[in-house]
């Protein structure tokens, strides 16, 4: 299921660049999920690209720790591209 939001902000994060540098990966990732919350953003996309899908289950694994889940309300795998994620929050 995808949802549209119009005139929401948004932030996306886009792996691609560093694909193959997991500390970078985390710290990115952490760093946007700290932006959101902290300029109460709902929605932010992230971008592991479909590749082998190695990526796409690091990321997974990353969201899916006990500290990370918290911080965020749901995450949402994109029905229609498979290589896109969302994070959604509530504040």
């Amino acid at each position: 299921m995808h949802y549209f939001y119009p005139n929401m902000a948004k932030l996306k994060l886009d792996l691609h660049d560093i694909y193959n540098k997991g500390n970078l990966i985390d710290e990115s990732l952490e760093q946007i999920i700290e932006e959101a919350i902290d300029k109460k953003i709902k929605l932010v996309e992230i971008i592991p690209g479909k590749g082998s899908g190695q990526l796409k289950k690091r990321v997974l694994r990353f969201l899916e720790k006990k500290e990370i889940k918290r911080k965020y309300h749901r995450l949402e795998k994109d029905s229609k591209n498979w290589g896109r994620l969302f994070i959604h929050f509530r504040h």
